[in-house]
């Protein structure tokens, strides 16, 4: 029988490792594959065992800072009433849009144009009756109030068309940082 020098085993054993980093490469990209085939694992959130699974309803497209709000040095809330969306803006910060999120607009839509904040409450009671919270009031157009607000449970549904509301509602995360953004005095932009 032929003696086997350490050069042998060496190679042997470096053989043998990468075969096994191949391995688990190959593992490793199947397991990628499948995760994003069958999508994001559940939440804690999700439903218990037994009940019908949640319906998949798409997030909205977050769209970016509309041309005609751009080029104005001055902290503000942007909020596009065609998009039913808002940007917080700070030009003295990069990026300068620090946050965007979607809203779901009252039954009546302000004026476009240039608002200031003039009214805030933590909490209140909404005109479909929810309690709400983080309210920012920025307008008055022929005896409907406009402002943002998040319902205290969360919930963001399409107003009621026979109800004359200006609410315009925001996920509860949303607005707490559209609350801690815009004190009173903050610059609204609506744009059609």
């Amino acid at each position: 029988m032929a003696k086997r020098g350490p050069a042998v085993a060496v190679a042997g054993l470096t053989l043998g490792a990468l075969g096994v980093v191949a391995l688990l490469a190959v593992q490793a990209e199947g397991t990628t594959a499948k995760a994003s085939v069958a999508g994001p694992p559940p939440s804690a959130s999700s439903a218990p065992p037994g009940s019908p699974p949640p319906s998949a309803s798409p997030s909205p497209t977050i769209l970016p800072l509309p041309p005609t709000a751009t080029g104005i040095a001055v902290l503000r809330v942007v909020y596009s009433v065609g998009a039913k969306q808002v940007w917080l803006v700070d030009p003295k910060k990069d990026p300068e849009v620090q946050a965007a999120f979607a809203v779901t607009p009252g039954s009546v839509n302000p004026a476009p144009g240039n608002y200031t904040v003039y009214s805030r409450s933590a909490g209140a009671n909404g005109t479909d009756g929810k309690q709400i919270e983080h309210v920012v009031r920025f307008a008055q157009q022929g005896g409907t109030v406009f402002g943002f607000s998040a319902a205290v449970d969360g919930s963001t549904p399409a107003a009621d068309p026979k109800t004359k509301t200006g609410g315009i509602r925001t996920d509860r995360a949303d607005g707490q940082t559209l609350w801690d953004f815009a004190p009173d005095g903050t610059r609204v932009q609506v744009l059609p």
